[in-house]
């Protein structure tokens, strides 16, 4: 069990625990959620408040989320004011995040809090402010080797959620639930987080160290081998391996994995190789303003033309089409850039 002075100081208050959620534009409506509700069941379960939260944003307006929803608040944040628990949820466009006086706001937020969360991609502005230096971090699997490269002297690991001292980030929606949950168990007891979890039918709470598991591994019933070959293709979008040498390394013939994807997933593996990478294309266009011949770079395409074909084959439109495309999440990226 991961043991933090600041989690158990939390833990062991004889009043109930407030937290602060600093709502940044363009997260996701889920993820607030999964980290709201499970406080919100832990009360109805104990019969009692034992977490006073409140949503807040840098202005005290609603911020805009990921949908296009906005989320409402009750409050313009100030970050000189304490709380127990700071917890900062941010998501769409925390990466370019750079203004000087929300990043300063941010660590005065956070150094007044006697535990900080930073949420999904929470943790870009907590590293932006220099408050995970030395410290082991999570963030979600789309920006992890961005996040790598942008903070060397943060200790990037894989996990779900991870907890640090004062600091915990998490790597998503799921984990951040997970996260909750645990926070629960460790107020409550056991059986209280058992019950909020059954409260939301959730039967499969991963632990903080687990490994993020991308959807593209699918269920557990998928066999061992096709999941290490998938992982293996993950971790090399940008400079693609022969399917021969993925068969050789799950200790399968390449006739024989051939097979395997086939049978559990209707597509040979050259077909599934490449959508994940078009996939991971595709948020790049939409999502960043990267130059498309960085993309093409980006996912192991030899050129920005032999990128542009095999995109429009698979979407239907070119990547230069898409990026145009309006949508709810391009919009909420574009005005959380300062």
């Amino acid at each position: 069990m991961t043991q933090s002075k600041a989690l158990l100081t939390i833990c062991e208050l004889q009043r109930p625990i407030g937290v602060d959620f600093l709502i940044v534009p363009g997260c996701s409506l889920l993820t607030l959620a999964s980290a709201v509700e499970p406080l919100r069941a832990a009360n109805r379960q104990a019969g009692r408040i034992v977490f006073n939260w409140r949503c807040v944003s840098i202005d005290g307006l609603p911020p805009l989320t990921s949908s296009g929803i906005a989320w409402p608040v009750t409050a313009k944040h100030e970050a000189s004011s304490r709380c127990d628990v700071f917890a900062l949820v941010a998501g769409f466009g925390a990466a370019q995040m750079t203004d000087r006086k929300l990043i300063a706001h941010i660590y005065r937020a956070a150094r007044n809090a006697t535990l900080a969360i930073a949420i999904e991609s929470g943790a870009w502005l907590l590293a932006r402010a220099g408050l995970l230096d030395e410290h082991r971090a999570a963030t979600h699997w789309e920006d992890f080797e961005d996040f790598a490269a942008a903070f060397p002297n943060v200790n990037l690991r894989p996990d779900r959620y991870i907890i640090d001292g004062r600091y915990i980030t998490t790597s998503g929606s799921s984990p951040t639930f997970d996260l909750m949950v645990d926070l629960v168990r460790r107020v409550l007891g056991h059986p209280a987080a058992l019950d909020v979890a059954s409260s939301f039918v959730h039967d499969d709470l991963r632990a903080a160290g687990d490994p993020q598991v991308n959807v593209t591994l699918g269920d557990a019933n998928h066999d061992p081998r096709l999941v290490r070959s998938i992982r293996i293709m993950e971790t090399h979008v940008d400079a693609p391996v022969s399917i021969a040498a993925i068969a050789k390394r799950v200790s399968m013939s390449t006739r024989g994995l051939e097979q395997l994807f086939e049978r559990q997933l209707g597509q040979t593996p050259g077909a599934y190789f490449l959508s994940l990478r078009l996939a991971a294309a595709r948020r790049l266009v939409n999502d960043t303003r990267l130059s498309m011949t960085d993309i093409a770079s980006r996912t192991g395409f030899s050129s920005e033309s032999s990128f542009s074909r095999a995109f429009s084959r698979q979407f239907g439109l070119p990547p230069s089409a898409s990026r145009k495309q309006p949508s709810a999440t391009q919009a909420v990226a574009a005005v959380s850039r300062p």
